[in-house]
């Protein structure tokens, strides 16, 4: 499944990519700030793309000596220099639209229109190549998020175009662009927010450190825990560090045979270190 997955993230990213590049053009062709706005959304998404793409190739790849995690935070770092783009990318056209307020100019509402028709046909038809793949890859489940986003900015351009063409209203193209604009902050903030926090070694979401500390703490034989730590390459692939003093009446065998169970099964941890102790416990240890 991994291969069809990156089979319709590639499609869909040539498909997103080459419309963007059409609306940019059209944007200015038309002096449509909606169509513009549209098209810096089209190209978070074709970047967000890219990135699900290559996290694919790059998975492919072997760790090596320098390299023993292999490439896996890759796509975090890049995600992380994305979002920083994307969040420039959305102050301007919010700036922009502003200025157009305050002198408004002429919107070719026709073009407006026509492109914006389009681009909500190419963005259905992206989001039906990756809704139908295998909706468990959380790489995907991603890239349907942003294009779903897309679909709502290719609306905000067809409503502002059909009210200028019925009304007449200019200021309708700024103030619908600030919609897209406000999708493109939300998307590259929460970007930012998650990325940063993994380049940080921070404990994943679907984590809590307080539960599986007690639930290390819990374990036969198990006399106390300390040093608990947990982060991940990527938010989706956990990685657990840990001290555990075993009673003196256990096998260190078999602790340790719990605790890397307790975390696979219990916590989908599969890369785990425990170093085994048998002295008492240091400061700062939680014992039972």
């Amino acid at each position: 499944m991994t291969a069809d997955s990156e089979r319709r993230v590639k499609l869909a990213m040539y498909l997103t990519g080459g419309f963007m590049l059409a609306e940019v053009v059209g944007g200015l062709v038309a002096g449509s700030l909606a169509l513009l706005a549209d098209a810096g959304h089209m190209l978070s998404d074709t970047v967000s793309l890219a990135l699900a793409w290559g996290a694919f190739r790059l998975g492919h790849r072997a760790a090596t000596r320098k390299l023993t995690f292999g490439y896996a935070r890759f796509q975090v770092l890049a995600a992380f220099v994305n979002g920083l783009t994307l969040l420039v990318i959305g102050a301007a056209i919010v700036v922009a639209a502003i200025k157009r307020l305050w002198l408004p100019s002429e919107v070719l509402a026709g073009p407006m229109l026509a492109i914006a028709v389009l681009g909500l046909v190419v963005n259905i038809a992206a989001f039906r190549i990756l809704h139908q793949g295998d909706q468990d890859n959380l790489n995907l489940r991603g890239a349907v998020l942003h294009v779903m986003g897309d679909l709502l900015g290719s609306v905000a351009a067809i409503v502002a175009s059909l009210i200028i063409m019925t009304t007449g209203w200019n200021q309708a193209d700024p103030l619908l662009s600030v919609l897209a604009a406000v999708l493109i902050l939300r998307g590259a903030w929460s970007l930012v927010k998650r990325s940063a926090h993994t380049l940080l070694e921070g404990t994943p979401e679907q984590l809590d450190h307080a539960d599986i500390q007690a639930g290390v703490l819990a374990l036969e034989g198990v006399e106390s825990v300390h040093d608990l730590h947990l982060w991940g390459l990527t938010p989706q692939s956990p990685i657990a560090s840990l001290h555990v003093v075993v009673a003196a009446t256990s096998v260190p065998g078999d602790v340790l045979e719990r605790v890397q169970a307790y975390l696979r099964d219990g916590h989908d941890i599969s890369h785990v270190t425990v170093q085994l102790e048998g002295e008492a416990c240091p400061q700062g240890c939680v014992t039972r």
